[in-house]
């Protein structure tokens, strides 16, 4: 199996649970190209969702959940997507004691994967209304900026700032697309950014995140190079960066880096999710 594992390439879909499916790829690749160490350079944790998640009781009884996942940043790998698809699809023919081993074997597997400890939360049905309804997102909404956008590769040189006045600003759009680096498929995704710092130009900020419409990147590394980028043509205070992808195959990942740790990771619905 290739440097991305099963990611782009006709697979057996396992009929009972197997985590041998998992395929950790390193972050270090990604940082390197950006200068940094992660571990340092920021806070952050990879909220998925998974939608697709199933298991039999020991009656052979199914049951269905939504699980939340959030990997920790300073973990030294990512799972590649399709393998954890690969693994959740394992539970579904598989007889668990409970929803509390059902949890175990989740966080164990997935903490295995990528090197840290990995939070595990499992909605169920009755609570579905209350955990998962959409919000929308904060501040000021860029997409509606009346501007000629001819750059779809990253540069933090599209950047332009203000100088003058540190202010505390937060924006969000709905534009971002980036593509998978294996299989050239579109990820979409909106994003929230909040800084205090000089004045960003709108402007010139829609016109980087549109930048990266031709990216072919990871969904997290595409967020920390959002993240530096950000943080170094405008030299901010603080800066936070959150994007929402939409799900694929049953999962969707929503990366979230800032410059403080978050008293609790986020996890709000966007609509288009």
């Amino acid at each position: 199996m290739g440097i991305h594992g099963p990611l782009g390439a006709q697979v057996d879909y396992p009929e009972h649970y197997d985590p041998s499916v998992l395929h950790p790829i390193a972050r270090s690749e990604g940082r390197q190209r950006l200068g940094i160490d992660g571990a340092t350079h920021f806070y952050g944790v990879d909220v998925w969702n998974a939608f697709e998640l199933s298991w039999l009781d020991h009656r052979g009884k199914p049951h269905v959940a939504v699980g939340e996942f959030h990997f920790p940043a300073a973990s030294p790998f990512i799972v590649e997507s399709k393998s954890f698809k690969l693994y959740l699809n394992s539970f579904n023919q598989t007889a668990f004691d409970s929803e509390k081993a059902v949890l175990s074997a989740l966080t164990e597997d997935l903490s295995q994967a990528c090197g840290a400890e990995v939070k595990v939360i499992l909605h169920r049905p009755e609570h579905w209304d209350k955990t998962l309804c959409p919000e929308s997102m904060e501040g000021q909404c860029l997409d509606s900026l009346d501007i000629d956008i001819s750059d779809y590769q990253p540069s933090a040189q599209l950047l332009r700032c203000n100088d003058g006045e540190v202010v505390d600003q937060q924006y969000y759009s709905h534009l971002l697309r980036s593509r998978c680096p294996v299989t050239g498929q579109p990820d979409w995704a909106s994003v929230s950014i909040r800084c205090r710092g000089p004045k960003i130009d709108e402007a010139s900020l829609l016109r980087y995140l549109v930048s990266f419409r031709q990216q072919n990147d990871f969904h997290e590394q595409c967020v920390e190079q959002i993240f530096c980028d950000i943080q170094r043509a405008c030299h901010t205070e603080t800066l936070t960066v959150f994007a929402r992808y939409l799900r694929r195959g049953g999962l969707d990942i929503n990366p979230w880096r800032g410059s403080s740790e978050p008293a609790e990771p986020l996890n709000p619905r966007a609509f288009r999710q």
